[in-house]
């Protein structure tokens, strides 16, 4: 378990997977507290000015003319995450919280938000803690930052709301609380606003879907290469030459380096160089590379975009350097928004591309010589006829996931945010987008390696994979069964998905291959 410092410096899409998905410890350095102590001196000697200050002694939004008077403040402040506590639906998942509450400590230590020490240290016990906040699925738009969502983390630093300990069962917070020795806070001006002001939840959910299709592209890549031996391709669309030279898109290059690379001394693929009628392999083999490529430069780009928005501060009314205390629009999600909705273009497509492999080999007027659905005895089974369906209705969901969110703007709050990024609902989508790829490449691996099986089989063992492919065979062979009679597929399947999504597969071809791209 590692330890992640909040400071002035920041952190890193490392360190935010760290805390979500391994419950990595966080602290707060002395630097960033003593700024925070001073910003909030500032706030408060503002809010003890005869001069309305937005945020500080006003409402909110729409209701932002109103001065409210001091004795009414701490009200006001329990009011606004108490209403804006409104989300609906399922619980989102744990590793999502974690992530949000995180990147909003990380905004709150940056000492541009004025609130006190105790908030932004409230937050960071509840994190190490392990108490999760309940926050629903639906209650975001993605502006004015993730407020819902944020306004359920903020309520049980209150001690209200419902949470989760960490054995994951939800139970009372104040006992929850109480157990950890964490005190509730009662917030002072401004905290209320600082807590729920962050495009925190979409962020999060972006960062950690660009850290999972970079691994499962990295498998696409050896599962489209097991594909090109199960179906007798060639390796030679795959040399170097014909891409950075070429086309110098470099996603590209890489998929191609590990295609080549993954399919290295197969005496399959060497089988049929010489007297093979076929001039060349169908799309969804030789433009392997081109799509997924695309797809890595794609991750690459929303990678750029994630960094900055790691970098910001975001918070409105935001304390300045010089003191000033100032209105903004930084809430607004497009940037991350957009990059989402691209990310869900992209695995949808990756995932369209796989399940054509996986049909081909099904199809003995395609298949160069396998049986039909790779069934033991076709006619008596069915083989894989019924995996190549849930792939298809994999694909076929993600498709109308990669329809964009952020396109859809729908006003709120009286017309005071008259336009907003639906940034969350992009993020919700993606991550069962990612799912789906993830799910249609286990079984693009399943029927891959089926299919080299049965060619080792009919040529009396004559044609086998290469290097990687036998690691990758070894270590699905050792859970998930080869060829033979049908029986019941789906827990092979899940198995599958298993390996593929603990990078055991991705680890298995590199014991031939070398570190991957």
């Amino acid at each position: 378990m590692t330890t992640v410092v909040l400071s002035h410096s920041g952190v890193t899409p490392e360190d935010v997977i760290a805390v979500a998905r391994h419950d990595a410890k966080v602290t707060i350095s002395a630097e960033a507290l003593a700024g925070v102590e001073r910003v909030r001196a500032h706030i408060d000697e503002l809010a003890h000015s005869e001069t309305p200050a937005y945020g500080i002694s006003t409402g909110f939004g729409a209701l932002a003319n109103r001065h409210i008077p001091t004795d009414m403040r701490t009200q006001l402040q329990k009011s606004l995450i108490r209403s804006h506590s409104a989300g609906m639906g399922p619980a989102v998942e744990r590793e999502v919280v974690r992530a949000l509450m995180f990147l909003r400590a990380k905004t709150l230590a940056s000492g541009r938000t004025g609130v006190r020490p105790v908030v932004v240290q409230t937050m960071v016990d509840v994190l190490n803690a392990g108490i999760t906040p309940v926050v629903r699925e639906f209650g975001s738009l993605g502006c004015s930052g993730d407020l819902a969502p944020l306004s359920h983390c903020a309520l049980v630093l209150m001690g209200e709301g419902e949470a989760a300990g960490p054995d994951g069962v939800v139970r009372p917070v104040p006992e929850l609380l109480a157990e950890a020795g964490i005190t509730q806070i009662e917030l002072a001006e401004k905290e209320g606003l600082a807590l729920v002001n962050g495009t925190d939840g979409m962020l999060g959910m972006l960062l950690m879907a660009i850290a999972d299709l970079r691994l499962l592209l990295t498998t696409a890549d050896i599962t489209a290469a097991l594909s090109v031996e199960g179906l007798l391709g060639t390796d030679q669309v795959f040399l170097p030459e014909l891409h950075m030279e070429l086309r110098p898109h470099p996603g590209q290059a890489a998929s191609a380096d590990n295609m080549l690379r993954v399919l290295a001394n197969s005496p399959i693929v060497a089988s049929h160089r010489v007297g093979d009628s076929r001039v060349q392999d169908a799309y969804s083999l030789r433009c392997a590379p081109q799509v997924a490529g695309a797809a890595r430069d794609t991750v690459d780009h929303a990678l750029m975009v994630a960094t900055r928005e790691l970098a910001a501060s975001i918070d409105n009314p935001v304390v300045l350097p010089d003191g000033r205390v100032s209105s903004n629009g930084n809430f607004h999600g497009a940037p991350v928004a957009y990059v989402l909705d691209f990310l869900a273009i992209v695995a949808a497509d990756v995932a369209s591309i796989a399940e054509r492999r996986t049909d081909r080999m099904l199809d003995p007027a395609r298949s160069h010589g396998l049986p039909a659905f790779l069934a033991g005895d076709p006619g008596v089974d069915s083989g894989l006829m019924i995996a190549q369906y849930t792939q298809a209705g994999l694909v076929s969901d993600s498709k109308r996931l990669a329809v964009p969110a952020s396109v859809d703007s729908i006003p709120s709050s009286a017309m005071q945010e008259d336009h907003v990024s639906m940034g969350w609902h992009a993020a919700r989508k993606l991550r069962r987008s990612v799912e789906n790829l993830r799910r249609v490449l286990a079984i693009e691996l399943v029927t891959a390696t089926r299919a080299i099986d049965m060619r080792t089989d009919m040529s009396d063992g004559e044609l086998v994979p290469g290097p990687a492919g036998a690691a990758v065979l070894e270590v699905l062979r050792a859970t998930v069964q080869g060829p033979g009679s049908d029986r019941f597929l789906s827990p092979e399947l899940e198995e599958a998905d298993r390996l593929v999504g603990s990078g055991a597969i991705r680890a298995a071809a590199e014991k031939a291959t070398g570190r991957l791209n």
